[in-house]
């Protein structure tokens, strides 16, 4: 882990996660899987567990790698996303996180799910400094964690490292529209979140961007796509919950203690300042 990763994670992404309107949205709505679902029309918007199971079998298929390929989850959190894709694809998923108490219940649901050491195992690490040798994955992906990172070119440069020749890299993640494309609240809404947030990558992956880095690194781009459509119910219900908190705070002057209730309104509101993309690329 470089210096600046870990300041950077100690010092801002830490600190978001920990905050107590992180840890009650998080538990209360999605059982603390941090990441959107993806919905189809007729699915319900308030079916976030089923929608967010859905994202996953999407990154599984992204990936499509034979069973029993070994798989890294860059920032995989209480691990449902590598479950699931362990669970669909019958392949071997090892999952990182900074956060060590994620770790823990990651490991205690697979031993739940009767998984113990046959397709998931977790352990805390970053991935701009990966303790794994070189060319120890088939495949590679980051489920809405690799915003976080504030050195993208190192991160990636660490997965085309440990993917051997031929692996693939699957990235579901936000693009943020140029700042100088923006309006004025537009501009504001978008650094307040990505900073109290701890989302530097966002800032840095512009539309196009993380395909340019991508290239750079010495991947080859297979596919992007823009799937915003499929998560905005689910963005939709969030600005719905998060928007009394959110006017309450901003009454007394305290948003900054409600994160995620500005970033539901205020992403809502101010659609034109973001995409979310999956990227899927390989290494030569």
């Amino acid at each position: 882990m470089t210096c600046s990763a870990d300041t950077h994670y100690r010092q801002h992404v830490m600190p978001y996660y920990r905050a107590i309107e992180s840890r009650i949205g998080y538990a209360a709505l999605l059982g603390r899987t941090r990441h959107f679902g993806w919905f189809e029309a007729g699915d319900s918007p308030w079916n976030l567990t089923a929608a967010m199971r859905r994202m996953e079998v999407v990154a599984a298929r992204k990936l499509a790698l034979p069973p029993a390929s070994s798989v890294l989850d860059a920032g995989c959190g209480v691990g449902d996303t590598a479950r699931t894709i362990a669970r669909v694809s019958g392949v071997h998923v090892t999952g990182i996180d900074g956060i060590e108490p994620d770790i823990a219940i990651a490991r205690r649901r697979s031993v739940r799910a009767g998984e113990p050491g046959t397709r998931t195992w977790f352990l805390r690490a970053n991935y701009h400094a990966l303790p794994f040798a070189d060319a120890s994955f088939d495949g590679v992906y980051t489920m809405e964690s690799f915003v976080h990172s504030p050195s993208p070119l190192q991160g990636l440069a660490e997965f085309f490292r440990v993917l051997r020749p031929g692996g693939k890299l699957v990235m579901l993640e936000y693009a943020s529209t140029p700042r100088d494309q923006l309006s004025p609240q537009a501009r504001s809404a978008l650094l307040r979140v990505c900073e109290l947030s701890g989302m530097p990558g966002m800032l840095t992956m512009t539309h196009g961007e993380l395909e340019r880095m991508l290239c750079r690194t010495g991947f080859t781009v297979e596919s992007v796509c823009d799937v915003t459509a499929k998560i905005l119910p689910m963005l939709r219900a969030f600005a719905v919950l998060g928007w009394l908190p959110y006017t309450l705070a901003r009454s007394v002057g305290c948003t900054d203690s409600v994160v995620n209730a500005m970033s539901g309104v205020e992403m809502y509101r101010h659609q034109e300042a973001w995409r979310y993309t999956i990227s899927v690329a390989a290494r030569p």
